[in-house]
């Protein structure tokens, strides 16, 4: 055994540094999960910011269905005028889009009966941002019954006008809105 043989064998059995090497393992573990710690909150942050817009659009949504059940039935539908301007996308490839001769088509109002909503609106919501407020009504037939007047309103994205954020439905009845 030469000389250079028993120094490589005490270095390794000499225990100096190892505490260094197992303080670098161990700092590696707790950065790794502060790092996942980190992750998850961004995730919780972004899953909440991501709700709080749903249900202001939703509100938005719901307080336009609430405007359109305070009229009366025959001022329910747009001006062909405005509709036709606004027919690009992203309001014309929404599936609520129909052909004009399915939709609810009346005067500006001056002329009875007349109708003051618009199918295109830019609202701002109790979040402080800027929401596209796209309003469709067209005629539904109901299978051994009467046309009834269908109004969708979709809520999207204000700066990114391919989210849609809500949407929402309603049918309205000669019977039922005079």
């Amino acid at each position: 055994m030469s000389h250079d043989d028993s120094t490589i064998g005490a270095r390794v059995r000499d225990e100096r540094g190892l505490g260094l090497v197992e303080l670098l393992a161990a700092t590696m573990m707790l950065m790794i999960g502060i790092l996942a710690l980190f992750a998850m909150f961004e995730s919780g942050i972004r899953t909440i910011k991501r709700a709080s817009t749903v249900t202001t659009a939703g509100a938005l949504a719901d307080r336009e269905m609430e405007n359109m059940r305070a009229i009366q039935y025959a001022s329910i539908g747009l001006p062909e005028t405005l509709v036709v301007p606004a027919a690009v996308p992203p309001y014309s490839t929404d599936p609520a889009y129909q052909a004009a001769a399915n939709r609810v088509a009346l005067n500006a109002c001056g002329t009875a009966p007349c109708t003051t909503k618009v199918p295109v609106q830019t609202l701002t919501g109790a979040d402080g941002k800027s929401y596209r407020v796209d309003t469709y009504m067209t005629w539904q037939t109901i299978t051994g019954g009467r046309a009834v007047k269908l109004v969708t309103i979709v809520v999207r994205d204000g700066a990114d006008t391919n989210k849609v954020w809500a949407r929402t439905a309603s049918s309205f009845d000669a019977s039922t809105g005079e």
